[in-house]
């Protein structure tokens, strides 16, 4: 009782500030596309033989996207349309370069190299190619007829400095994850401030000096890989310090993504907190925007997910704030487990029949065209 009144006050406290329409506008945030975290099957089992955790589902299912996943995604999306006639939209926050796995067990594991996002396709076109042949042809399909609309996520999803340390000293883990063509099941219990996939954790707040040339070649390679420059940044794990704000925005970043809550490391496991809303300045001039929905199928948490998920759609609009839905790619990856796929996606096509049936009048948008409604207000 006590849990479900707490959540409520949350609900509703989290859509109480900020930016507000009468519009009823519907935005799914979704992390991680274009990332490698695990390269197949047969990779989870050669490192789960190695004794390699699972720590989440992200080590056990999340994969990058197949042909088949992106085929059976459109057709959900294409499922429904909103009163303009427009289908369900995903706002993929992409990574455009992945660890060069060959370059890499070529030096001996001396250094991090990387490459794009279709070299990447192109490998595994040749590898795997029931799964990966035409995949990023699909990509480019979906972003053609308005399915996808993708923003920056980081250059890769790879914190740099664990990922060196651990070169360098020949950390198993690693060397086992890299000969497996994946990174995933890293343990990070040795940095207190940083995980293994949060490219911005840094222990000492001088890192972000070279931290900013990531930011730059990395927006500069989402430009090469998608053929148009991103606004809008979700910082992976949702970390980054304020020093990196104005390298963003000089480099065309009008948006970014932060939690409602925010803790910033200052610097050797010092804290600051911050409250931020959808529309909120920072001081370089960028608009914060605040995911006020969460939406996980493939997660289990004991709950009906779209019922959930509804219900916070529902407080959203009370609020008259537009519902902006948190979500992973892991939900709707068959690559491992084709049961994780169908089970995300027919929560998905329950969430987007249920939508368009209580709210006739929503409207479905990529996360910078509502950053652009909010910036024309």
């Amino acid at each position: 009782m006590i849990k479900r009144i707490l959540h409520t006050v949350f609900a509703n406290l989290k859509n109480s500030f900020g930016w507000k329409t009468k519009r009823k506008i519907v935005v799914f945030s979704v992390d991680d596309y274009g990332n490698v975290r695990l390269n197949s099957k047969v990779a989870r089992e050669n490192m789960n033989k190695a004794g390699m955790k699972i720590y989440s589902r992200f080590d056990a299912l999340d994969t990058l996207e197949t042909k088949q996943d992106l085929e059976q995604l459109f057709n959900v999306l294409n499922s429904v349309k909103d009163k303009n006639g427009r289908n369900a939209v995903f706002t993929p926050f992409a990574l455009p370069c992945n660890i060069n796995f060959e370059k890499v067990i070529a030096n001996d594991f001396q250094k991090f190299e990387y490459e794009t996002l279709p070299e990447t396709y192109s490998k595994l076109a040749k590898e795997q190619p029931e799964a990966y042949l035409g995949a990023w042809e699909k990509w480019l399909e979906g972003i053609q007829k308005g399915f996808l609309k993708p923003q920056f996520h980081g250059r890769e999803h790879v914190n740099l400095s664990i990922f060196n340390d651990k070169l360098k000293s020949k950390d198993e883990q690693l060397l086992t994850a890299l000969k497996n063509k994946s990174y995933t099941s890293i343990s990070d219990d040795d940095y207190p401030t940083k995980s293994s996939f949060a490219a911005f954790d840094f222990w000492d707040v001088s890192e972000n000096q070279n931290l900013k040339s990531i930011v730059i070649d990395g927006l500069q390679k989402f430009e090469e890989v998608f053929g148009y420059k991103s606004n809008y940044f979700t910082p992976p794990v949702f970390n980054i310090h304020h020093s990196l704000f104005s390298t963003l925005k000089e480099n065309g970043v009008n948006f970014i993504d932060l939690a409602l809550f925010r803790k910033e490391h200052q610097g050797f496991g010092k804290y600051k907190k911050s409250l931020n809303y959808t529309g909120k300045k920072t001081n370089e001039g960028l608009t914060i925007m605040v995911r006020n929905v969460v939406f996980e199928p493939t997660e289990d948490r004991g709950i009906d997910w779209i019922d959930f998920t509804l219900k916070q759609i529902e407080t959203a609009f009370r609020w008259n704030k537009p519902a902006i839905i948190s979500s992973h790619r892991v939900n709707f990856c068959g690559h491992i487990d084709e049961k994780n796929r169908e089970k995300g996606l027919k929560s998905l096509e329950g969430l987007l029949q249920e939508i368009v049936k209580k709210w006739p009048d929503v409207e479905f948008m990529s996360a910078d065209e509502l950053g652009n409604c909010i910036l024309k207000k």
